[in-house]
């Protein structure tokens, strides 16, 4: 635990850098404002615009203060607010009301972010960060277009002015079922969309569009609809952030799986994002170290009553490139929103719920990874099914069981590939002989067809084991085997239970079998699994062959 110590937390400060950190800083926070109220918005519904705020401020300080990964900006994120809309669809299918107002349903959200943030912190210490981070591409490109897709289809309902909620399914149909569009919200909604896609590039390096759109998109709606017309962000409570006790009496397993969905999505999140955070700034994050941080974060998070945060990619790009290296940006991040909330609470009460929409369709559409959907099929078939597969389940199933799935599938793909290439790269009979030295082959031509030569090469996998053992029943006439494995580098417990499966086929159908090649910790654990026809080199195999089955008694020099 050295690591928490306070000059081990504040390694990544750098004085040089402070200049480009406030600067950084600053451009994100200008950049997270109107994000973190529509994230708060979709995640919670009305009147839950200002606990995104909330949450960008308190993940992006601490996450910037304990995290492992220096440039990096925190905050609410369109997979994070997702998942917290589907547990506030949840939470409704079991009787709790929506209402903000109601008091009920808030404390269980927090009591979910708080058990998600423990559990982050419970990866880190467990050193899990390296395995998150090895989802194959096709399963992140799935879920994060997936992601997309659905923060797009929960934005129909605000975009038109109709109440929705709950997960995609139930806010299309309360949307189908309340087919009673609002002119103003529709009105208000594709103004928002023409801002934030047609803002000239000149301006964009000045504003951010989705900010432009606040700026002048409110105003306006106030001024042409009034206060009535339209559904707004509403009132703000009173004092800010405040310490609140989440309510773990309730419906704890439900908020326990909640919380651990949360904690996958927020370390998946995280992680990528800090994976482009190095590519850009030249450093290298510390994935374990990451996780605490974002654990810390998230946990604070959920007891001050703020949305659930992680590694955002967008505002952690735009910081670098304004120069933030270190953590100091994201805490003057954290610092600037919190001046506006402190300072701009009010005039935030005002802005329409359709403007927000229009910001999140144009992040929902960002998300999806569009250049890898068009021409997954053309690269390959089976990565393509594995990709649209996730992408399905993610929208209409489960988030984390369509990662789940996503992984069985492309780890049964990847050692199918694998158990093709190992076979398509295995020599045995005339194949075997061809590079071998003049010595080795003259001995194996003596033996005749009555001994059959494997060379195995790399791990080997049972998929691989299955091949050969096929292959060897096709042959019928030889009476020894030898398996060469000398070019096999390394022998887990399942390139051992393979080798033991060939060498029990081989013996099955009565023929000899000499494993060739073995040596050091290869050997030991070759001999852990009793196979004891262990031979140090391939020439000897061969030597010992020739004497077992009869040959002449020629001197070998």
């Amino acid at each position: 635990m050295a690591t928490w110590f306070p000059g081990r937390i504040l390694h990544g400060f750098n004085q040089r850098h402070w200049r480009g950190d406030l600067l950084g800083g600053l451009t994100a926070a200008v950049v997270a404002l109107p994000l973190a109220l529509a994230f708060g918005n979709a995640a919670l519904g009305p009147g839950g615009a200002i606990y995104g705020l909330y949450g960008a401020i308190v993940t992006g300080c601490l996450a910037a203060l304990f995290g492992g990964t220096p440039a990096q900006v925190s905050g609410p994120t369109g997979p994070m607010s997702v998942t917290v809309a589907g547990i506030v669809g949840t939470l409704a299918a079991v009787g709790i009301s929506r209402d903000l107002s109601g008091g009920q349903v808030l404390p269980l959200v927090m009591a979910a972010v708080v058990i998600g943030g423990l559990l982050q912190i419970l990866f880190g210490l467990l050193r899990l960060g390296r395995y998150i981070t090895l989802v194959p591409y096709s399963v992140v490109s799935g879920f994060m277009s997936g992601i997309g897709v659905i923060i797009l289809l929960l934005q129909i309902g605000p975009l038109l002015g109709i109440t929705s909620g709950g997960g995609v399914v139930n806010a299309l149909r309360m949307v189908a079922g309340n087919w009673h569009p609002n002119p103003a919200s529709l009105g208000i909604g594709c103004c928002t969309l023409l801002v934030v896609f047609c803002t000239p590039a000149s301006i964009r390096r000045w504003l951010p569009p989705p900010l432009l759109a606040l700026l002048l998109i409110t105003p306006l709606s106030l001024l042409l609809f009034g206060s009535e017309q339209l559904p707004r962000i509403g009132a703000i409570p009173e004092g800010g952030l405040q310490l609140n006790v989440p309510n773990w009496s309730e419906h704890l397993p439900v908020l326990v799986r909640a919380g651990l969905v949360l904690a996958v999505l927020g370390s998946i999140d995280s992680l990528l994002t800090s994976l482009v955070a190095d590519n850009l700034s030249g450093t290298r994050h510390r994935s374990d170290k990451e996780l605490i941080g974002q654990g810390i974060a998230n946990a604070v998070a959920g007891l001050l009553s703020g949305l659930p945060g992680a590694g955002a990619t967008m505002r952690t790009v735009i910081n670098i490139k304004s120069g933030g290296r270190t953590p100091l940006a994201g805490m003057v991040h954290s610092l600037v929103l919190l001046v506006l909330l402190l300072g701009a609470g009010p005039l935030a009460e005002g802005i329409p719920t359709a403007l927000l929409a229009g910001i999140l369709i144009k992040v929902g559409l960002d998300i999806i990874d569009w250049g890898f959907l068009f021409r997954a099929h053309r690269l390959s078939r089976k990565t393509a099914v594995v990709m649209w597969g996730v992408l399905v389940l993610t929208v209409f199933w489960d988030l984390i069981g369509a990662v789940l799935v996503g992984m069985f599938v492309a780890n049964l793909l990847t050692i199918e590939n694998l158990s093709e290439h190992q076979l398509a790269g295995m020599e045995s009979g005339p194949e075997a002989s061809g590079n071998l030295p003049p010595e080795e082959q003259a001995l194996l031509n003596r033996c005749g067809d009555a001994v059959m030569l494997f060379r195995l090469q790399g791990p080997l996998s049972f998929g691989a084991a299955k091949g050969i053992s096929e292959r060897m029943m096709l042959v019928r006439e030889y009476r020894m085997l030898i398996l060469d494995i000398s070019e096999v580098p390394h022998v887990g417990v399942t390139a051992s239970l393979a080798i033991e499966r060939m060498v029990d086929e081989a013996r099955n159908h009565h023929r000899d079998v000499l494993v060739a090649g073995a040596s050091g910790k290869v050997r030991e654990r070759l001999n852990q699994f009793g196979i004891d026809a262990l031979v140090p080199t391939r020439r000897e195999a061969l030597e010992q062959a020739l004497a077992h089955l009869g040959g002449d008694n020629a001197t070998f020099s």
